[in-house]
């Protein structure tokens, strides 16, 4: 066998090594809005001003669980954008439409609006529990415009996953940030404390 020969059988050779290692294109997923009761005499203009979310769920890779002192992600399966972001457009697209009248825009709009309310989420969870319930907890905060004292309730929603698999725990975290805007429109129409 000439040395050319072996060259090329060799370069095939890691060609099909390196084929067969190759994982599959990833997955993409996002979460979809999802209907509410609307709400009436809410502010004009409303924010959304920042949505922050755990640095352990901040990643490509869709987090399964957390449970058990380790954080379980799905190798292959991954967010479309950000989680922030991600949740930020959703949650804005949803009190849109629970608030019939009100404009609601998102802190990275080109539009320069003054706000009459302005509304920031912290999320602290937002993957399975023990029992396989998608769990979301965290802080909802809604601030007035002629008010100083913000409006804050701590938050949490556990909803069952329709089906096993990952489809199914993003179809119910789509659910849990449904049920996020049903309590933000509420806030939003009960006005500041007073």
């Amino acid at each position: 066998m000439t040395m050319l020969r072996r060259r090329r059988l060799a370069a095939a050779a890691l060609c099909l090594l390196a084929a067969a290692c190759s994982s599959a294109d990833p997955k993409l997923y996002t979460i979809a809005a999802v209907s509410g009761a609307t709400e009436h005499g809410t502010p004009k203009t409303v924010l959304v001003q920042q949505v922050a979310i755990a640095r352990y769920l901040d990643r490509t890779h869709i987090v399964r669980s957390s449970q058990d002192y380790r954080v379980d992600v799905m190798s292959n399966d991954w967010w479309s954008e950000t989680p922030g972001e991600m949740v930020s457009r959703v949650l804005a697209q949803e009190l849109q439409e629970r608030l019939p009248g009100t404009v609601v825009f998102r802190s990275n709009s080109p539009l320069t609006l003054t706000p009459d309310a302005t509304v920031d989420v912290s999320i602290d969870q937002l993957d399975e529990d023990a029992a396989g319930q998608v769990v979301l907890r965290g802080l909802a905060g809604v601030t007035f415009k002629k008010h100083s004292e913000p409006v804050a309730r701590p938050v949490r929603f556990s909803v069952t996953p329709p089906a096993a698999g990952t489809s199914g725990e993003v179809a119910a975290i789509s659910t849990a940030v449904g049920q996020l805007a049903d309590t933000l429109a509420l806030m939003l129409a009960q006005g500041p404390r007073r």
